[in-house]
């Protein structure tokens, strides 16, 4: 929701003056004294759900968020930058050396417990709370969402999480608490996803149909695709239930089947999804919101001066390459055309970069297909002038989409000073991406393909995280769940046919011909059911999903991150264990807090 940042500790100040022929003695009622009977209160009730809301930009969008969803999958490895910083927190999280230190372990787990202890007060007080039982009940559906989502998130990571935060199962607590309520883990697992459940499902029933056209206050649309998720997550775990597969069906297939009730729809170009200025379009049910620009609202800092660590959008830079250090072709060897960093381009900080798998497998038919072009960026407009050159106007470079197209270009049109003074870099010459690591090539150092879907231009200054709402859920993501649900359940004809919507979107680009976008369909549609297995849908997910920090959950929840990740990624291949880091683990400042002696049977296993 818009503007979610006001909190719920009031201060009233009495300034009293004192006239000359006064005679009266001056009483003092202090009103600067904060109680939990504020929750009570219509104001204080409403407050403390805005602050639900804006818990969540720690857990979308910043570094270490970014990082733990995707770093050390099969899509994302480590780029330059970190590869520099051997035994950071970035490093360990890219090649599973990590250990229960780490910053993007503590900032979801310290950031979780409070706003899930307000969720808790909030439910406890609402039945003293002075408003209309209706307005009531749509912000008992928003909290109790947002509970959900908290514990989900770190079901998904950690595993067992307390419900007892020291007052018993869900209740509000207000006092020191040094024991940790996480044991028998299996038991305790099981009640969590219960809860989950029980929270989203209350959700789908007393949210509104649909979310305003221009915010996203929760709706049922966020409701049934969370309750699909996860469904579909606990029946591949330990607690599944033998109707947890029908029920992630029945939950995807009520938005699927009733679009225009909750007011969604796929668009129609995928590369709009994701486009600046788009970002309330209706294929998006959640996203978490920021105020555009104002660092202070938005609790990063102002101006803000560090990585991570705040509720900035970091993912608007986590992703780029070095598009700086990106020099022309021999005969204008001495200019760098995009030398100066961009608002568009963002900050190369170079955390993460693309899996060879990613670019060659994955995304292999990019011209069929648009959702590679639609979540990466392929050309840079120059940003200085010189050499050849007119900054925000000439091209600065390309990235070429495969190695013949970067031969073809650069064949057929001489490199002159103003036939073509811009470069066409072949993947084989990307970093990591092409086989090289080499940063002494003054050519392409430390390029590669970046991630697009975060950048933003209206941030105001290159090195500024982004402020852009961050995508959460989205309805090609609710197609994919139901295609899995339904290949589980022996329809897989059924699941072809969603994987394939979604395919048609993806021949579709702005300006083709209705033929045309036929004959690229065609070329990339299944035409087998038995080609539905679960490695495929895991692959169509990456297609859509690319670098939206839900990797990590969505291979770990189905047991594929160990063998995606030896086969596909070199930085984790040798670190990756089995019966280890399906989990991350229960963070060291955590257990340093318990009472008990006996810390590790606390901990997940390996650490």
């Amino acid at each position: 929701m818009k503007s979610r940042n006001k909190f719920f500790i009031v201060a009233l100040t009495a300034l009293v003056m004192l006239l000359p022929r006064c005679s009266k003695k001056l009483e003092e009622q202090p009103y600067t004294v904060f109680t939990v009977d504020y929750f009570k209160t219509p104001s204080g009730f409403q407050n403390g759900v805005y602050a639900l809301y804006s818990g969540m930009r720690f857990l979308y969008g910043p570094e270490g968020a970014v990082n733990i969803g995707c770093a050390g999958t099969d899509e994302w490895s480590m780029g330059g930058e970190v590869r520099r910083q051997v035994g950071s927190d970035l490093y360990t999280l890219c090649d599973y050396s990590m250990d229960n230190t780490s910053g993007a372990i503590l900032t979801p787990w310290n950031r979780s417990f409070n706003n899930i202890n307000l969720a808790n007060g909030l439910v406890e007080y609402a039945k003293d709370v002075a408003i209309p039982d209706a307005a009531k009940n749509t912000l008992l559906g928003e909290i109790r969402f947002l509970r959900g989502l908290y514990y989900f998130n770190l079901v998904q990571y950690f595993g067992a999480v307390p419900l007892d935060l020291g007052s018993g199962d869900l209740k509000f607590n207000q006092k020191p608490f040094q024991g940790f309520n996480r044991l028998p883990t299996a038991e305790i697992f099981v009640k969590d996803y219960q809860l989950i459940l029980e929270d989203f499902t209350f959700a789908t029933q007393n949210l509104p149909d649909k979310r305003p056209a221009d915010a996203f206050k929760l709706s049922k649309s966020a409701a049934f695709h969370m309750l699909a998720k996860a469904y579909l997550h606990r029946s591949y775990s330990a607690a599944k239930q033998p109707t947890d597969t029908k029920s992630a069906y029945d939950a995807a297939m009520e938005l699927i089947n009733n679009q225009a009730k909750y007011g969604v729809a796929l668009q129609a170009n995928y590369a709009d999804v994701h486009k600046p200025n788009n970002d309330y379009n209706s294929e998006i049910l959640l996203s978490i919101e920021r105020i555009p620009g104002n660092f202070a609202a938005d609790e990063v800092g102002d101006p803000p001066n560090t990585i991570g660590g705040g509720k900035g959008v970091d993912a608007a830079n986590d992703f780029c390459g070095d598009y700086t250090s990106v020099r022309s072709p021999t005969i204008q060897s001495g200019t760098k055309p995009v030398n100066t960093r961009t608002v568009q381009y963002g900050r190369p900080i170079r955390r993460m970069c693309p899996t060879p798998w990613l670019f060659n497998v994955a995304f292999a038919d990019k011209f069929n297909d648009s959702r590679y072009e639609g979540s990466f960026r392929t050309v840079y407009i120059a940003s200085v002038t010189g050499g050849g050159f007119t900054a925000n106007t000439d091209t600065g470079f390309v990235m070429a989409l495969s190695n013949r197209i970067a031969d073809s270009l650069n064949g057929i049109v001489p490199a002159g000073p103003r036939l073509k003074p811009y470069r066409v870099i072949a993947p084989r010459e990307f970093y990591f991406v092409g086989g090289s690591v080499d940063q002494s090539d003054l050519v392409t150092s430390n390029m590669y393909p970046s991630l697009s879907k975060y950048e933003d231009p209206g941030k105001g200054l290159a090195n500024n995280p982004g402020s852009r709402p961050f995508v959460v859920a989205k309805l090609s993501e609710t197609y994919l769940m139901a295609a899995e649900a339904g290949m589980i359940l022996n329809n897989k004809a059924q699941a072809m046919d969603f994987i394939n919507i979604l395919k048609l979107r993806a021949a579709y680009r702005p300006g083709l011909a209705p033929a045309e976008v036929t004959n690229r369909y065609n070329v990339i549609k299944l035409t087998d059911a038995n080609q539905v297995t679960l490695d495929y849908i895991l692959d169509e997910r990456t297609r859509e999903l690319c670098g939206e920090s839900i990797r990590w959950p969505d291979l770990a929840a189905r047991g594929k991150l160990i063998e995606r990740a030896k086969l596909y990624n070199t930085d984790a291949a040798p670190k990756i264990t089995a019966n280890k880091h399906e989990l991350r683990p229960i963070p060291r400042e955590q257990l340093d807090r318990v009472t008990d002696a006996d810390k590790g049977k606390y901990q997940n296993p390996g650490y």
